[in-house]
């Protein structure tokens, strides 16, 4: 890379490790055979690192984010968390994805209430319970629209219980994926600033999956860039050395923030140019 003596890209491990994917493959059967979606990924998160996953459509991004999420098994290879092989879902893991998943029968409340009960149902009592499930909504600024249903609330309302919801269970690790991606502009630059902020008081671990390159530059510590599909694996990694707190405004033009962005689009648009294969 022509600036690396101002980008600091690498592939080695972060210490201390929270979460640690060691050699992990992943296929899927079709009818037309065997189709690997990932190999050989080996990456380290520390604990409380914001880091960004992107690349092309096909890159297995959301399919890495299931494995540690425990949606899925890999085919190869081992996930810790918390030196713990993670062999399921968890609470310690929340995940958020693109479409909100809210139960359209249930208000707002009723519908972080349900992750609140599930998780601390056992050693605590109702008030306890309701008390949470106001502090996360309280959180991302919803207590207004506690009682109002999905069909009631915009876009990135729905977005932002599916958040609640997610930091209700307190996890240790929240896994995003492509959250904003549906929203229109201004909404999704609001709902990042509200993103770094929460996160900010939380200390989670993230891993949130974006097309965005502004977004993952905004947003992370580091920058995992995938190689195209099929056999996808990682092929860079840039760590993003920007203060925090981070204003957008101010970040706009900073030289170091261009320099990271012009970074991920040359990766992405120069080494890992994508060609959509005609069906």
């Amino acid at each position: 890379m022509n600036n690396a003596n101002t980008l600091n890209t690498s592939n080695a491990s972060v210490s201390p490790r929270y979460i640690d994917i060691q050699g992990v493959a992943q296929s899927f059967k079709t009818k037309k055979g065997p189709f690997c979606a990932l190999k050989d990924i080996n990456l380290t998160v520390a604990k409380g690192e914001f880091v960004a996953l992107i690349g092309h459509s096909g890159c297995g991004k959301s399919t890495l984010l299931n494995l540690i999420a425990g949606l899925s098994m890999p085919t190869q290879g081992v996930l810790l968390c918390a030196n713990r092989e993670i062999a399921g879902p968890g609470p310690e893991r929340a995940v958020v994805f693109q479409n909100h998943s809210l139960l359209p029968w249930l208000t707002c409340f009723e519908n972080v209430y349900l992750a609140v009960e599930r998780v601390f149902a056992a050693t605590e009592n109702k008030a306890q319970l309701k008390a949470r499930t106001h502090a996360a909504l309280a959180m991302v600024g919803l207590t207004p629209a506690a009682q109002k249903r999905p069909g009631e609330i915009s876009g990135g309302m729905k977005q932002r219980v599916g958040i609640a919801r997610a930091l209700s269970m307190e996890p240790q690790v929240l896994l995003l994926d492509e959250p904003f991606g549906a929203l229109d502009a201004l909404t999704r630059a609001k709902l990042q600033d509200e993103l770094l902020q929460i996160v900010a008081n939380t200390r989670s671990t993230v891993l949130m999956v974006t097309h965005d390159v502004d977004e993952a530059v905004l947003l992370s510590d580091r920058i995992v860039m995938m190689t195209n599909g099929p056999s996808a694996t990682i092929g860079e990694v840039l760590s993003v050395d920007l203060a925090r707190p981070r204003n957008r405004v101010a970040l706009a033009a900073s030289v170091p923030y261009q320099q990271y962005r012009k970074a991920v689009l040359d990766f992405l648009y120069t080494r890992q140019a994508h060609v959509e294969k005609m069906a």
